[in-house]
């Protein structure tokens, strides 16, 4: 079966934020209002504002669009921020790259009211999701909301995918004899000391995958994640779990010779590694096909709130899903763009291949296993 759960970006577990000065000062009023006196505080489409051009004309005035826990080399965002900057002059500036979801959400409650609060959030669904139940988020509807599928969107805006992957296992083939391709292959004991999370499950979207993954790989589901709690219990009780987080610094000294990941981040790995002779293979596993999308959101109070939303029209625009296929990720919008032909058919044919009919667990249960993790991992 294949699965889909609408970034997890990580569980609600609380990875220690970046010491920041925080100042009490807050945006210019004046910075974020487009002709016609509409903030964009409160715009909840670029029409409000008069069109894209009044919204960019605002945003360029803000100049910056702050941000946390955006690694350059994740779903291609070094290109995207480039693009951004490039097309509408606004700088983003990205504290904490490599934090977690909670770590972004921590910051929005933490900082309300302070102009170095981030303006916009990528998320975990299930984080978006809580992120909205609290009141942090503001409603924005994209262009191209209405091509977002249902399942995949918040109803007034307040948060949609954005794009997604696979978990996959990543593997050194020269320090690995055999590569694994199942979960079952996982137990062999040739895989003593080689196996690797991205993360904390508690933390880490692609970790809390990993252990879903693994459940349906072993007889569990949406509403039962205890089998792969159970799984990786025993490979740690067998040794072949090792509790090194994986990185791409991990993985080129030899640490962590088989990590466990989303595919566009192993596939990008494989194109990283090429020159430094590390032959990095990528597998999605046959009997735990699971896969989940992250998230957009914009803080309710953001500093910069046309710079939020303009960062907004540009991640689902043509070019900004087009980028995240560049960089392995499934858009939200491909189906949209592959009926409009604008899909890049030759980063589309460049994805690890997967079969079988996406579907997706309820927040109901996500927030069910999210709470058997956070009790039980350790």
């Amino acid at each position: 079966m294949t699965v889909f759960l609408p970034r997890t970006a990580l569980l609600t577990g609380v990875l220690t934020v970046a010491a920041v000065a925080l100042s009490a000062c807050s945006a210019d009023p004046d910075a974020s209002t487009a002709e016609g006196g509409k903030g964009a505080a409160t715009a909840t489409t670029a029409e409000a504002l008069g069109g894209i051009d009044a919204l960019a004309k605002a945003a360029k005035k803000e100049g910056t669009l702050h941000a946390i826990a955006l690694p350059r080399d994740w779903a291609n965002y070094g290109a995207l921020m480039d693009g951004f900057k490039k097309k509408y002059g606004i700088k983003v500036e990205v504290e904490n790259p490599k934090g977690a979801s909670q770590d972004e959400i921590s910051a929005v409650t933490s900082r309300k009211g302070k102009d170095n609060a981030p303006d916009v959030l990528d998320l975990g669904s299930s984080f978006a999701q809580s992120a909205a139940q609290q009141g942090l988020l503001a409603p924005y509807m994209v262009a191209g909301f209405a091509d977002i599928p249902d399942v995949q969107r918040d109803s007034i805006g307040r948060w949609a995918n954005d794009y997604g992957g696979y978990i996959s296992f990543g593997c050194d083939a020269e320090r690995v004899q055999t590569c694994p391709t199942s979960f079952k292959d996982l137990l062999q004991p040739q895989y003593k000391g080689k196996i690797a999370l991205n993360g904390d499950p508690t933390k880490s979207g692609s970790a809390f995958g990993a252990v879903y993954a693994a459940a349906l790989a072993r007889g569990g589901s949406f509403d039962d994640i205890q089998p792969g709690m159970d799984f990786f219990a025993k490979l740690k009780r067998i040794g072949n779990y090792t509790p090194v987080k994986s990185t791409a610094a991990t993985i080129e000294s030899g640490k962590t010779p088989i990590s466990i990941d989303w595919d566009y981040l192993n596939a990008g790995y494989t194109d990283q590694f090429k020159s430094k002779g590390v032959d990095w293979t990528v597998t999605v596993p046959s009997d735990g096909k699971f896969s989940q999308y992250y998230s957009q959101a914009i803080n309710k109070d953001a500093p910069h709130p046309a710079a939020a939303r303009l960062w907004q029209e540009y991640l689902y625009s043509t070019e900004g899903q087009n980028l995240r296929l560049k960089g392995y990720a499934r858009p939200a919008l491909m189906d949209a763009m592959k009926k409009a032909g604008t899909l890049d058919k030759g980063a589309a044919a460049k994805l690890p291949k997967v079969s079988g009919t996406p579907t997706f667990p309820t927040e109901t249960q996500q927030s069910n296993a999210k709470g058997v993790i956070t009790q039980s991992w350790g």
